[in-house]
């Protein structure tokens, strides 16, 4: 385990080699899962504020399921979730023209529309952050099936996890949070060869 102010992060983070292969995977996370993606009580609000704005980005069936279910649910396991359609697809997901599923809210952030990316959990994925009394557990949980053409690409790169997820995790933790994470995982590598 890796500790950095509070925060508890899985060996794997560092070891693991990550790499988002979108063209084999088309966006699976956004379709795939046990619920939607967690939400924390401010992006509950944030995205409540904002659907309005995205609303425009959305399918008529996704709006219909956001107008009944509501911009967030509460799921038993993971609080508050972003809906989704039967228990698949995040309502707030879109497929582009090629065939790749995602995200609208980022969508709407990239074209300056909105000021708030996507949920910390979507732009952190593989990594699950669990809150736990006085700490954050952060593990290393890429899908065994969906991911393997990203563990397969972050291998042939040679990238590892938390390199490829530096944005987000600066987003959530800070720059001097990464610059500490960024020194433990170079010092592994360097004692490993890697």
């Amino acid at each position: 385990m890796i500790a950095i102010d509070g925060v508890l992060l899985s060996d794997e983070v560092v070891e693991e080699h990550f790499v988002c292969d979108l063209q084999k995977c088309k966006g699976g996370c956004c379709v795939d899962g046990d619920c939607g993606a967690p939400l924390s009580k401010e992006e509950t609000e944030i995205i409540a504020e904002i659907y309005p704005k995205i609303k425009s980005y959305l399918s008529a069936d996704y709006i219909a399921e956001v107008e009944k279910q509501g911009t967030h649910v509460m799921d038993d396991e993971y609080g508050y979730v972003t809906p989704t359609i039967n228990g698949g697809i995040c309502v707030y997901a879109y497929t582009d023209d090629i065939g790749i599923v995602k995200c609208a809210i980022e969508k709407a952030y990239n074209d300056g529309v909105v000021g708030f990316k996507k949920p910390i959990s979507c732009n952190l994925f593989p990594l699950r952050v669990k809150e736990m009394p006085g700490y954050e557990a952060i593990n290393y949980e890429p899908r065994p099936t969906l991911c393997k053409p990203a563990c397969k690409l972050g291998n042939k790169l040679k990238v590892p996890v938390y390199q490829f997820l530096k944005e987000p995790l600066i987003r959530k933790y800070g720059e001097q949070f990464y610059e500490a994470l960024d020194v433990v995982g170079k010092k592994w590598r360097k004692e490993r060869g890697k």
